[in-house]
């Protein structure tokens, strides 16, 4: 069983809520059609910069491979028994890159440090 969680770019000033709610739209397989978010591809190529998100690497954190990437999120399958460091990199690259932080395991959605001091 894989441990996940999701980055996902919304506005400025959206809640856990509307974080959950987006959730559960792609769940349901409803999607919007645009261009990648900048702050998602930065975000990408940052996470995959150190975890390259190949098929079958021996020494991959990532449960599945390659990950899941839409227009306004980023979802990580991680093999329970990763590293804690690869947990603290994505939560700390979540912060640098303004995105917000949904732990499927609890429902549990994780403002930017810069949005939570606010």
């Amino acid at each position: 069983m894989s441990f996940d969680l999701s980055v996902w770019a919304l506005p400025n000033g959206a809640t856990p809520e509307q974080v959950r709610a987006a959730v559960r739209d792609c769940r349901e397989g409803w999607h919007s059609r645009q261009h990648p978010d900048p702050r998602l591809v930065a975000f990408y190529r940052a996470i995959t910069g150190s975890y390259p998100d190949q098929p079958d690497r021996p020494d991959s954190p990532w449960q599945v491979a390659p990950l899941h990437a839409a227009a306004d999120h980023i979802e990580m399958n991680l093999h329970p028994t990763c590293p804690d460091q690869v947990l603290l990199d994505i939560e700390r690259l979540a912060g640098e890159h303004d995105l917000m932080l949904f732990d499927a395991q609890d429902g549990s959605v994780y403002p930017p440090p810069a949005r939570a001091r606010s």
